[in-house]
């Protein structure tokens, strides 16, 4: 019998810090895998600190370092997502209560990291948890699934960990290559 190989990994080719939110899984999860592109690449919910980040091959020790100094006596705190809210007709989000300290991680890193802007400076950073957008979706499913996640708000998260992940373009291609916890309070 002839082995089958394995599937050549994908190359890594953008990365991401961002904020997990586990707690919105089960009342988003099912509608990300099929209508958010970062879902499908293996990204779990979350709220975006800073994308594009730097490339995957220029990611080292003292960058992991760098983004840890820089997180290191942030303290973790408690949030609501309470409100569906759309950008535009072609995406569709959650909106974290309170959402300034959202801003704070992104301007932080952003600080350090100064070349690279949020979403490369084509969008204002407006801290968000995606649900789904028109690229994969129609807008009468988007006003559907809008409706649907309405009902089933509000989601209470706490915010204990901002991670490093880089993928690909890619289905099940974005792998967590750092993980930085909050302070506790």
């Amino acid at each position: 019998m002839t082995a089958i190989p394995d599937a050549p990994s994908p190359v890594l080719t953008r990365s991401a810090l961002i904020v997990p939110v586990p707690s919105a899984e089960p009342v988003v999860g099912r509608h990300r895998r099929i209508m958010d592109r970062s879902a499908v690449g293996g990204v779990p919910a979350h709220v975006t600190v800073l994308y594009p980040f730097i490339p995957p091959s220029e990611i080292d020790e003292t960058v992991i370092e760098a983004v840890a100094e820089v997180l290191r006596d942030v303290p973790a705190f408690d949030c609501t997502f309470a409100e569906v809210d759309w950008f535009g007709d072609h995406l569709v989000w959650l909106r974290p209560d309170p959402d300034l300290r959202f801003r704070e991680l992104t301007n932080a890193v952003w600080e350090r990291f100064p070349v690279h802007r949020p979403y490369a400076g084509v969008h204002d950073p407006v801290p968000h948890l995606t649900v789904g957008d028109a690229q994969l979706a129609d807008l009468s499913t988007l006003r559907r699934v809008a409706e649907e996640i309405a009902t089933e708000l509000p989601i209470t998260a706490r915010i204990d960990e901002v991670r490093l992940m880089a993928g690909a373009y890619e289905p099940d291609s974005w792998r967590s290559l750092a993980t930085f916890p909050l302070v506790g309070e």
